[in-house]
């Protein structure tokens, strides 16, 4: 019968149409006041895309704001509906074609990438497997890096947290520099004392110093056995990060892309030889099929591919990108996840790893929980 109803699924999934598209946004305060080397914030807005086709709804999301919910309601929504909703890549071409003479960067591929991942889900869906699944997986797990360690905790505070992700079984964890670089290598000494040895001690100074502060700071790190230095400088100065590549220490990794809205920015950040490992975001890169194009890249240029925040998805697309080598476990986004949607996906022994019992991303809405945070809500209809 299971087989039966499987093949009914995906014969009812040929000629399935997107006939609705649906948006919302919710934004959720911070557990505290949270801030990095050039920026601080005390909230996060989460953008859910829920596109529906033969009965069955798809569910993506970004992390935006609520004029990308309304840039979609605008300007997407009616791009998609009535394509094929087993057609992602006609569906991509289309909304990149929509948003020509709007600009590529920021809003727009943001607004790309949360219906780019929900039509994902959905085909999934249709088809009755996992997301990553449907991709062709690569490997059944991946493995993530504790992300947090904000500049405006204190010293304390910046230790319970890495320390507790080193004691649940994550291997690396990644900490914020930069606001006040003369404090920077006594937190950075303070963290490798709370996490001990064995641990991997990554830290991310956002674009916030200068090329001069940024050899003197990864130098001082080395000696605390630091091997991940994420945006030592602008991820724009391409030159000042290869300087910090080629000039820094051997045996730390400089990391940069999270900023990435297209393959020709991936392109270029590869060509220049400015990194060690290239970041991308599917929320920010035009979706799963902007992220799988800079899995393209760093294949052609031999370099590994770090996914930037956003677990869950990344856990999915991840398990098939060839080049991947590990998540973001992001502290706000996990966090947001877990509350917001059924289903999310937890780190376990260090590793993402997907349910491909549950089709699509695996995630339902928590709409109760979802409601008291909601910013934003629109259908075709309104």
């Amino acid at each position: 019968m299971a087989a039966a109803a499987d093949v009914s699924r995906r014969e009812a999934a040929v000629s399935a149409a997107v006939d609705d598209l649906r948006v919302s946004a919710y934004t959720i305060p911070t557990a505290s006041p949270e801030a990095d080397g050039t920026l601080a914030w005390d909230s996060t807005t989460l953008v859910v895309v829920e596109p529906y086709a033969a009965g069955i709804r798809g569910i993506g999301y970004s992390w935006a704001d609520t004029s990308t919910a309304e840039f979609i309601h605008r300007n997407l929504r009616e791009v998609v509906t009535g394509l094929d909703a087993l057609n992602t890549a006609e569906a991509w071409i289309a909304m990149v074609r929509r948003i020509r003479n709007l600009g590529r960067p920021g809003v727009s591929s943001m607004a790309i990438a949360a219906v780019d991942i929900a039509l994902w889900d959905l085909k999934a869906r249709l088809l009755g497997v996992s997301v990553a699944a449907l991709l062709g997986p690569a490997r059944d797990s991946i493995p993530v890096y504790g992300s947090g360690g904000f500049t405006s905790y204190s010293i304390p505070e910046l230790q319970r947290q890495l320390k507790g992700w080193v004691d649940d079984g994550i291997g690396a964890v990644k900490m914020k520099i930069g606001s006040e670089p003369r404090w920077d290598v006594e937190r950075v000494a303070a963290a490798r004392d709370a996490i001990g040895d064995e641990a991997a001690l990554f830290v991310d100074a956002n674009g916030a110093y200068s090329r001069k502060q940024a050899l003197a700071g990864a130098r001082a790190f080395a000696d605390l056995d630091v091997t991940w230095f994420e945006e030592p400088v602008s991820s724009d100065d391409l030159e000042g990060l290869r300087l910090i590549r080629d000039g820094g220490p051997a045996g730390m990794d400089i990391a940069a892309g999270e900023y990435g809205y297209d393959a020709a920015y991936f392109r270029r950040m590869a060509a220049a030889g400015a990194v060690d490992v290239v970041q991308a975001d599917a929320t920010r890169c035009a979706g799963i099929t902007g992220f799988l194009q800079a899995n393209a890249i760093c294949e052609a240029w031999g370099l590994p591919l770090s996914a930037h925040t956003a677990p869950t998805v990344h856990a999915h697309v991840c398990c098939a990108a060839t080049r991947a080598s590990n998540v973001e476990y992001f502290f706000d986004h996990y966090r947001i996840e877990q509350t917001l949607f059924d289903g999310a996906l937890k780190a376990l022994n260090g590793r993402l790893r997907p349910d491909h019992s549950r089709p699509g991303l695996g995630i339902e809405l928590k709409r109760p929980e979802a409601e008291r945070f909601l910013a934003y809500d629109k259908t075709g209809k309104n």
